[in-house]
């Protein structure tokens, strides 16, 4: 029973995301700087996501400060059960120090292992 419950939760999340990246394609982001990852966390790999064997990419857009740490960061596209974990690896990441606050587009890539 639980098994199905789950099986069933995952198929709705899938079918909601696609549904959502059909009606609402990722805005475009153009960056006229980017800036090089000096420190990156790895995400958590959600329960959930582990037990359906999802895999996919998160696309997190970081305004990152003139000294490297993560000011903001703002979801651009991805499966929603793996958003909360790219957006929190993504706020720990430091980047090369610059002299004005910039936004990058990173991609955060889920795999099953």
């Amino acid at each position: 029973m639980r098994r199905s419950v789950t099986s069933i939760t995952a198929m709705l999340l899938a079918g909601i995301s696609l549904a959502l990246a059909q009606t609402n394609p990722p805005p475009v982001v153009e960056h006229s700087f980017e800036r090089k990852v000096t420190f990156r966390t790895a995400p958590v790999y959600p329960e959930l996501a582990k037990k359906v064997h999802l895999q996919g990419v998160v696309k997190v857009e970081a305004v990152v400060r003139p000294n490297g740490t993560v000011k903001s960061t703002r979801v651009v596209g991805g499966n929603p059960v793996l958003v909360d974990a790219a957006t929190g690896a993504v706020s720990k990441w430091k980047f090369e120090p610059a002299a004005n606050e910039t936004t990058q587009l990173v991609e955060v890539t889920f795999v099953p292992q």
